[in-house]
């Protein structure tokens, strides 16, 4: 299967390290956001790649595949040939499927593919649409609410960021990386750096979170608590 690669190439660690602790002293919290925002979005983003064939697996571990089984599998080898248009027919067919595993998986992958070719407004919807369908299990649905918010996220307010996933944001949850990564960007941009890093700090000692995103946690939580003690120490001085 073709992977899709959405995330773009970060900077060096030493480069980043020094650029987020000078803007951080600056109190440029704002500006900070604005210049590296977008890149920690896109490395939530590929984290989240092929979600769609790895999910279509663990269903049909214990699920007998029948004819829907036939037609995903068809579906993604279709996808692995570049051939998006009869994949994403194929993938159509299977939104109605009684398997319930596959039907989320089909109406997600559409969605997913919406976000690929830049629809944003169509892969926001499809993604909604799984996140608030009450017949599928819970994982499917909080998979979808990442994904959409993923989509949404430089449209969302913060506090609407945060308030859509704070529940996913917890350790031990499936989705604890790529939702707390998410909540405590929400966190700078409303200016609290404190609770960003004590996320961030979080999500770094979980274990269970993919190593890519406890790589950025160090990085954010060192950056954003350097930020705040020279702050602290400005003030300091001023009194």
């Amino acid at each position: 299967m073709r992977r899709m690669n959405l995330a773009s190439t970060p900077p060096d660690n030493e480069s980043f390290l020094r650029e987020v602790d000078d803007e951080l002293r600056r109190d440029e919290l704002q500006s900070f956001w604005k210049r590296w925002g977008r890149w920690l979005i896109g490395g939530i983003l590929g984290g989240l790649a092929l979600f769609a064939a790895y999910l279509w697996w663990e269903n049909d571990k214990v699920a007998n595949a029948g004819v829907d089984g036939e037609q995903m599998s068809q579906a993604l080898d279709t996808l692995a040939t570049s051939d998006t248009p009869e994949a994403e027919a194929q993938l159509k067919k299977l939104t109605t499927a009684k398997n319930a595993g596959y039907r989320a998986t089909a109406k997600i992958a559409l969605a997913a593919l919406a976000a690929q070719r830049g629809d944003s407004k169509a892969a926001a919807k499809g993604f909604a649409d799984v996140a608030s369908d009450s017949s599928l299990a819970q994982p499917w649905r909080d998979l979808a609410l990442v994904r959409q918010t993923v989509t949404e996220f430089d449209t969302l307010k913060p506090d609407a960021v945060i308030e859509r996933l704070k529940p996913l944001a917890v350790s031990g949850h499936a989705w604890f990386g790529s939702a707390g990564e998410m909540v405590a960007l929400s966190y700078i941009k409303l200016g609290q750096p404190q609770l960003a890093a004590k996320l961030f700090n979080d999500i770094a000692k979980d274990e269970s979170v993919p190593e890519t995103i406890r790589s950025r946690a160090v990085q954010m939580a060192g950056g954003l608590e350097a930020g705040t003690a020279g702050a602290a120490t400005n003030k300091d001085l001023v009194k």
